[in-house]
């Protein structure tokens, strides 16, 4: 067995039975597609590299071949490599990724030239209506360069093409190839389930952080793991995803379009603009967020001095936000969580269905915090008239769970 095979599915098999060609064009960025091929397969997808010319200068074809399992495709043959994997066949490709894609490579591609291995595979493919996604890599000065923007923008916009770009990061005057989590990311949410395309999540996380002068803060342990989770189920499977973050130090993904907020009074602020009908609506809203019951009545202004013996600070009950929400957002399939602390289950989850009802919520999740880890949770899912479902793992597993419930419903 070659070594490839050995990496196959040991992350997800989201991209299992997955066919890619992945196009290679002449950018220094290249090399960084052992990673990229070594990636995807951890995610159980077929990996067959092409090749141009300029990119041999810069990355040996052995480099490929030893990370995908297969031969490179350097030059076509009367093999008609090109039409085996991507031309109207039955067995094609599911999609045509081309990482790095070279400015020269976006310019022929767009006037429908193909006298390179890529470019031909490229047309190719946007013959056999195969999907194609574009990952530029240049200096910036080239990327900037009006005619090449034209090119991009003409690739974009005719939808029959079914082309997608991945922007790329632009630092030290470069624009260069996302981190390789990303690229995988936007792949899986093109070809695994899709059955939240055209539906806007929102998810609400972290944790609340309610001032009590200008340095110190009253907050909670919450790390935002929970609600980040969430937000990447939403979006790798298609979803318009739109993750509202508080305290949290946890790792953000770049591919999710996020807005931080700090106090409840901040969430307050953000709620009060949510779209509860039209295009901008969400259709489904879920709240996991660590959200302050109490907040500090007086905020001293400046530092409080220290070397005190004794201060009182006095705290107010702040606004239920989950309630504002259900009143605002009445067609959203609605999600609240429930953490109570070393709790019997039976009580729990009781107690989690009467908030259920009060909240007016689709489903709700019961927690115990005794049981909480940084990557793990023990949960138990409740809908109305349907028994619980208890669930303990990875908070990344958990929250493909929890959607599957909410595709289903």
């Amino acid at each position: 067995m070659h070594p490839a095979n050995e990496l196959r599915g040991q992350s997800s098999d989201r991209l299992y039975g997955k066919k890619i060609v992945l196009g290679i064009t002449g950018s220094i960025a290249a090399v960084e597609n052992v990673k990229l091929v070594h990636e995807l397969i951890r995610h159980g997808a077929v990996v067959y590299p092409v090749m141009t010319s300029a990119v041999c200068k810069i990355i040996d074809p052995e480099a490929l071949k030893f990370a995908s399992g297969h031969t490179p495709i350097t030059e076509l043959t009367g093999d008609a490599e090109h039409v085996k994997l991507c031309g109207q066949v039955k067995d094609k490709a599911d999609l045509l990724l081309i990482a790095p894609c070279s400015a020269n490579t976006i310019s022929k591609i767009a006037h429908g030239i193909d006298d390179t291995t890529v470019t031909t595979f490229a047309t190719t493919a946007i013959g056999s209506k195969i999907p194609i996604i574009i990952v530029p890599a240049m200096h910036g000065s080239m990327y900037e360069h009006p005619i090449i923007q034209e090119n991009i923008k003409k690739l974009k916009d005719n939808k029959k093409l079914n082309i997608t770009f991945i922007e790329p990061v632009k630092a030290e005057n470069k624009c260069k190839m996302p981190v390789i989590d990303d690229i995988v990311a936007r792949i899986i949410r093109k070809l695994w389930l899709c059955d939240l395309d055209g539906k806007r999540v929102l998810v609400i996380g972290g944790a609340t952080a309610e001032p009590i002068d200008d340095m110190r803060i009253i907050t909670s342990l919450s790390t935002g793991e929970t609600s980040i989770a969430l937000a990447k189920q939403a979006f790798l499977r298609g979803a318009d995803t739109v993750l509202w973050l508080g305290n949290a130090n946890a790792e953000l993904p770049g591919y999710i379009y996020t807005e931080r907020f700090q106090s409840v009074n901040d969430l307050l602020r953000k709620v009060s603009t949510l779209k509860c009908m039209g295009k901008n609506a969400f259709q489904i809203i879920i709240v996991c967020a660590a959200i302050s019951d109490y907040t500090v009545r007086s905020k001293y202004h400046g530092k409080i001095p220290s070397g005190k013996k004794k201060m009182n600070i006095e705290l107010h009950p702040t606004p239920k936000i989950i309630k504002i929400i259900r009143k605002k957002a009445k067609n959203s399939f609605l999600v609240g969580y429930k953490a109570e602390s070393k709790l019997e289950q039976k009580k729990l989850i009781a107690k989690a269905k009467e908030r259920q009802k009060e909240w007016k919520l689709d489903m709700i999740i019961a927690n115990d915090l005794a049981k909480v880890t940084r990557k793990k949770n023990e949960i138990f899912i409740i809908q109305p008239g349907k028994k619980y479902i208890e669930l303990n793992g990875e908070k990344e597993y958990l929250g493909e769970r929890i959607f599957d419930e909410i595709v289903n419903k």
